[in-house]
């Protein structure tokens, strides 16, 4: 969510279609930003009262699956925009990796455990079930892989170029990245697996007294939420206590979440077991999302006429969804818990069609006056992500009530619309 430094531009010539402004800032990457966050609060807050637009419980897509690759891609444009002269490289690295390691830092510290949420005041963490991983940490990975592929690969050395071609150590090692991902996606071999229910979320009783639950995989490429490798791979580096402990798939039927959002007792043992939707495997494919949306970002630090942009944009877009599609046809699910290539693929299209939606409406026609809120959250996106996911807001909000502390409007939102 890096704010883009000023776009510089070149002396080309701008074509007949229409002028490109010379702002300072590209209005649409902030509204981008700000439509960005707003949806991840909308989902938050509102899915449990609209199911349709949270996420998708394992396979398929939904609203709130778009949120993360959104982020990823505007990262991305801003890296170019940012780099659009080539930096010092030493000292480039360096300050890119601070700004990840912040953003990392300050993940683990919104998303570990340390606050406790709307139901209670308290606050604090245990370092043994810490989460390691999150939105955040997974926007500075995607962060300094970009910022390290448009600092240290070769930059194009003619104004007039074709950016597929001059890019294409970047799509190197995109696909590069691509092929590690699957090779251990479907290569690696998962087998069975146990976990405590003592330490998990569950609220299974153990089996004849016992505390230890084994899931029986003994597979290799399978993409369920039981027996993927993505999961082991996490499970044996963070470990199962540092996982996420309300996986989304526990919303499939197979689990049979009751109104009280509790797994039933005679689910499958893997509906009690945490699973990190950000995990180390998935954040490989997610780091391509930041690339894809790097190449966005070149073709608008380099081209200033407004039809030259779209047409490459467009490109761009149209062959992202072709394949995205192709790929889920021959069977590669799109997933967002395993950010699979046609969901990462997908999502990239589906980013570049906003993005080139909102240019068009807001630098091409100017009509800043209709975003003028997004634009102002993309332009505090970073500080309002802090609030909202700290829920100071909605402990602040929470503060004001009716004669006791439980008359209060998130308290009847909670009990009304959320049962988790």
């Amino acid at each position: 969510m890096a704010d883009p430094q000023p776009l510089l531009l070149n002396d080309s010539e701008p074509t007949q279609f229409q002028k490109a402004r010379a702002t300072t800032r590209v209005a649409s990457l902030d509204v981008f930003r700000g439509l960005s966050v707003f949806l991840m609060i909308l989902v938050d807050y509102g899915g449990s009262i609209l199911p349709i637009i949270a996420h998708a419980p394992w396979n398929g897509i939904r609203l709130a699956d778009f949120v993360m690759p959104f982020f990823l891609f505007i990262a991305g444009i801003s890296l170019a925009l940012v780099h659009k002269r080539r930096p010092q490289r030493t000292k480039a690295t360096l300050q890119a990796l601070t700004r990840a390691v912040k953003l990392f830092a300050l993940g683990i510290v919104l998303q570990g455990g340390y606050f406790h949420g709307i139901t209670s005041l308290t606050f604090g963490v245990d370092i043994e079930r810490i989460r390691w991983l999150g939105i955040l940490q997974r926007i500075s990975i995607g962060y300094i892989v970009a910022a390290l592929c448009e600092i240290w690969l070769p930059a194009p050395r003619c104004k007039e170029f074709g950016f597929f071609k001059s890019y294409y150590w970047h799509w190197f090692v995109a696909v590069m990245l691509l092929a590690l991902y699957s090779a251990l996606l479907y290569g690696l071999y998962v087998p069975d697996w146990q976990f405590d229910v003592s330490a998990s979320t569950s609220s299974l009783a153990p089996i004849g007294g016992g505390d230890i639950y084994t899931v029986n995989c003994s597979v290799r490429g399978d993409l369920g939420p039981a027996c993927n490798s993505a999961g082991m791979i996490d499970r044996y580096i963070l470990g199962l206590d540092h996982l996420y402990r309300k996986p989304v798939y526990r919303n499939l039927k197979e689990c049979n979440m009751s109104g009280e959002r509790q797994v039933s007792d005679s689910s499958p043992s893997w509906c009690h077991a945490p699973f990190d939707p950000e995990g180390i495997l998935s954040s490989i494919t997610a780091a391509v999302s930041c690339i894809i949306g790097l190449q966005y970002g070149h073709v608008l630090a380099h081209l200033q006429d407004h039809k030259g942009r779209l047409d490459n944009w467009m490109r761009f877009s149209l062959s992202f969804l072709a394949l995205g599609l192709f790929l889920a046809l021959i069977g590669i699910p799109l997933n967002k818990s395993l950010y699979t290539v046609s969901y990462m693929l997908l999502t990239s299209a589906g980013s570049g069609l906003t993005f080139m939606a909102l240019y068009v409406l807001v630098d091409v026609h100017g009509h800043r006056l209709l975003t003028a809120v997004f634009e102002w959250m993309g332009k505090h996106s970073l500080s309002i992500f802090v609030l909202v996911s700290s829920n100071l807001v909605v402990i602040a909000i929470q503060g004001f009530y009716w004669t006791k502390p439980e008359n209060n409007i998130i308290h009847w939102i909670v009990t009304r619309f959320d049962h988790t």
